[in-house]
Order: structure tokens, then sequence, then C-alpha cells
């Protein structure tokens, strides 16, 4: 009897994390932008970029940005959901955090909203994004 209630169980969680596993899977085929979306929206955001910035993006595929608030850095990387990385004084991730604006966006779109609200911003942006956990000590060079 305990080894039935244990397969029943198991099918449950097996089952429960199929389903999310598909829930991602959907989300992340939703926010897939069309090739000429995509390009677009790098170019916006290559316009909004400083030379600093851009040429980060272009060596590493992402941008360092400063939040307005506290003043903390914080690393974008190219995509749309978890990637933003804050970042510690020598460039260490200390934790990732995930917002993104509505809708089926460009990932450059994605990516200079996310510019803006941390740098205009960054309290209200941080209020309502998700906080990754904390990865201590990633240097720079391994991004």
């Amino acid at each position: 009897m305990i080894w039935a209630e244990m397969g029943v169980e198991l099918g449950v969680a097996l089952a429960a994390g199929a389903c999310i596993m598909i829930v991602i899977m959907t989300a992340e085929w939703m926010l897939a932008a069309s090739p000429q979306a995509e390009q677009k929206g790098l170019a916006l955001l290559r316009s909004w970029l400083s030379p600093e910035q851009a040429q980060q993006y272009d060596a590493h595929k992402h941008f360092e940005v400063i939040g307005s608030d506290t003043g903390t850095r914080y690393r974008i990387r190219h995509g749309q959901m978890m990637n933003i990385d804050q970042l510690d004084s020598a460039g260490n991730t200390i934790c990732g955090w995930c917002f993104l604006p509505v809708g089926n966006l460009a990932s450059g779109d994605c990516m200079l909203a996310q510019k803006v609200a941390l740098e205009t911003f960054e309290s209200h942006a941080l209020a309502i994004a998700n906080q990754g956990p904390q990865i201590i000590g990633v240097p720079d060079a391994q991004m």
C-alpha cells in the first residue's frame, strides 16, 4: 500500500514538472519575435547605448548600467528573461533579476526597457522584479 501511494505521488510530481516545462517553453516561444523585429529592436537599443555600453555589447553581448537610486551596477545580458545580473564592486555577480515589459517584444526592445527602468526608476523596477538565487563570485570574464 505504501509503495502504491508513493508511486501515485511520484507520478503527480512528474506530471506537474512536465506541465511547468510546457508553460516555460510556451512562454519562450510566445516571446520570440520575427527576425525583422529583432533587427529593429537591436538597432533601437544600440541608438540608446553609450559608446562604452555599445563596446561592451559588441564584445560580450551584454552591457552595464548604473541604478538611478542606489548607484548599483547591473549587467544586462542579451535576452528577455533572467538576463539582469546585479554586480559587486569587483564586477562579480551577486544575484539575478527578472523583469520585462508586457507584450511580444524583440530582445533589443526588452533590454532597452530594462536599461531605461534601471537608469531612471531602479527601486520601482526592482519592486516588481523576480530575484534569482545568489551567485556569489562569478567574475565578469566568465559571463
